[in-house]
């Protein structure tokens, strides 16, 4: 019934139904990138510098070869957007996993054991939430590059995903934990208690999937804020890598291009971001309006 109903409101939805092909599409170039790209941009073998900071196919001056330009160093603008899009979706879905994973297994035992424990978790909610996001994830992404200079791409993307996580699991924690404590006094818990099932068992088998509805429309909503998280660090010089850039590194590349003429090295890797992001944001609107129509 859960299945059928979400099925029908979706399908009675061109919001959601235009939103979602535009994510599929992002997501599919992405994945498939090394396929779907007509060039590597990060193969420097390949790489003209003759065909640098080319406009677009329907300017003068265009290679028909590269339908949104290229950069300054000969890169097609259009490969360049799936093979960042890839690195960004990778931090951003990395990134609200981890945070899941840790809000929700600490939302569950401040929720259902309370005490000391609940308060001391709680405290810690309010101090990551006293630091706006990007802050902290500036100071732990600088202390990390830091501490290993030379750290090769696979360490950098961990230092980012690692940053971004410890300023998300707050929120996942503070939902789960409401939605427990309403949870652990209804009658099926307290059945469960009276025949001696551990209280780890009813975290895990009773309360967890009742309390997972609110927490998939936050994740959701969640990734598109991981991901301009991971832009906003990478267009200041502390996120992805020169050598693997995502789509925040390609908007920083362009700026400096931006008032020279050159617009579209930083103007599509925008517009791709705000894609994204805008198309996972309006999927998000959709499932907490399909979970619960009484938002509506």
């Amino acid at each position: 019934m859960w299945d059928s109903d979400l099925g029908y409101s979706f399908r009675h939805s061109p919001m959601a139904m235009v939103a979602a092909l535009i994510a599929f599409i992002c997501l599919f170039c992405a994945l498939f990138a090394p396929w779907v790209a007509p060039t590597n941009p990060f193969d420097m073998v390949a790489l003209e510098l003759s065909d640098s900071l080319l406009p677009p196919i329907w300017q003068e001056g265009s290679n028909p070869k590269y339908l949104l330009g290229t950069d300054d160093q000969g890169r097609d603008i259009l490969s360049a957007l799936m093979y960042g899009a890839r690195i960004s979706l990778l931090v951003g879905l990395a990134s609200v996993f981890l945070s899941v994973i840790v809000g929700v297994t600490l939302g569950l035992l401040a929720g259902f054991l309370g005490g000391i424990l609940d308060a001391f978790i709680m405290r810690v909610c309010d101090v990551m939430l006293s630091f706006p996001a990007i802050l902290v994830a500036l100071l732990i992404s600088g202390i990390g590059r830091a501490l290993f200079p030379n750290a090769n791409d696979a360490l950098a993307f961990g230092v980012l995903i690692v940053s971004i996580t410890l300023t998300g699991w707050v929120q996942y924690a503070r939902t789960v934990r409401g939605s427990t404590m309403v949870e652990r006094q209804k009658e099926y818990v307290q059945a469960a208690r009276v025949t001696g099932v551990s209280s780890l068992r009813i975290m895990r088998r009773h309360v967890l999937p009742n309390v997972m509805g609110p927490v998939l429309v936050l994740a959701t909503i969640q990734v598109a804020t991981a991901i301009i998280t991971e832009a906003t660090l990478s267009f200041l010089g502390v996120g992805s890598p020169p050598t693997s850039p995502s789509l925040g590194t390609l908007i920083r590349i362009g700026n400096d291009f931006l008032f020279s003429g050159e617009w579209w090295i930083t103007i599509f890797p925008g517009l791709m971001l705000v894609l994204i992001s805008l198309s996972i944001n309006l999927l998000g609107d959709w499932l907490r309006d399909a979970l619960n129509p009484r938002l509506q």
